[in-house]
């Protein structure tokens, strides 16, 4: 109580985040339970009747599990092998910059995508992938090739999001690793330069390692939602042409779950979500732990 006293603001701050997380987040667990219940509104969710593992058995034997599951499976891992590290690429590429003016100029010119909402967003990349009046159309046809409708080709659809989500988050996701990068001490840099080494050696020897234990914290966090997609880009950017590969899970329930009212269903899909995250993020602290031999990890 003396140390509550003490640090009264801080703790009267700290309520906002602990009310926060308390109703949106940990609130809601209460209501997992209606994946073993057959939920009915009427009776609400202790008077629904108890099925047990009915809606996970239903979820593991439907024809579309499979191809959800694969859907967004690639789809996460084309994110985690180019969009994860394209903010620690531009992060390390605007510390080299000599000129403050050009690199706060770069850097607030990345970060306004980020405040775009994607129904804009979304409509922009659809305008300029157009094949009569977008851009790249346009650009097609000065070099004499014919245009391609990228949005009617299922192919296409997994890089389009993938090129789609960098350019919308890179800016704002290198703002941790930039704060990383400027917590090394201008020491270590001094005395590399000082050792004969070049801008690259520098890049690879001390600015790469020092920001490491950042980039494994992000890593793991970023497994934690593996099994999710980015909501409101995907059902932006879909269409019946391209639902074969855009179909994930998070457009199946919204479709299931709201349109159709199968809520135990798609709690019980919800929940099965949450226990993949969660293994993966146990499984990938325990290997940053044993990589770094303990210096590394969320606990």
């Amino acid at each position: 109580m003396k140390t509550i006293i003490k640090h009264k603001e801080l703790f009267a701050l700290y309520l906002f985040a602990f009310a926060f997380f308390a109703v949106f987040k940990y609130g809601p667990i209460y209501g997992l339970i209606i994946a073993f219940k057959d939920f009915r509104v009427i009776d609400g969710i202790w008077g629904s009747p108890w099925v047990g593992f009915k809606h996970f058995e239903a979820l593991f034997q439907s024809a579309d599990f499979y191809r959800l599951l694969k859907n967004t499976l690639l789809l996460n891992l084309m994110l985690l092998l180019f969009a994860f590290p394209a903010p620690i690429i531009l992060a390390l590429l605007l510390n080299e910059l000599r000129s403050r003016v050009f690199q706060r100029f770069v850097q607030t010119t990345m970060y306004l995508p980020h405040f775009v909402s994607w129904v804009i967003m979304s409509g922009l990349v659809i305008y300029f992938l157009s094949p009569t009046t977008g851009v790249v159309a346009d650009i097609a046809g000065w070099f004499g090739a014919k245009p391609v409708f990228f949005m009617g080709n299922k192919d296409y659809f997994r890089p389009i999001v993938v090129v789609s989500a960098i350019l919308k988050d890179i800016g704002w996701g290198s703002i941790i690793y930039f704060a990383a990068l400027s917590g090394i001490h201008p020491e270590q840099q001094e005395s590399a330069i000082i050792d004969g080494a070049n801008r690259w050696q520098r890049m690879f020897h001390i600015n790469i390692p020092s920001i490491m234990p950042t980039v494994s914290i992000m890593f793991i966090l970023s497994l934690g939602g593996f099994l999710s997609a980015n909501f409101e880009q995907i059902i932006n950017l879909l269409n019946p042409i391209n639902y074969e590969t855009g179909d994930v899970i998070d457009t199946y329930v919204y479709r299931v779950g709201l349109q159709q009212f199968q809520y135990s269903y798609t709690t019980a899909i919800g929940l099965f979500k949450s226990v993949v995250g969660l293994v993966l993020i146990l499984g990938a602290n325990l290997a940053v732990r044993k990589l770094s031999k303990g210096e590394s990890g969320l606990w």
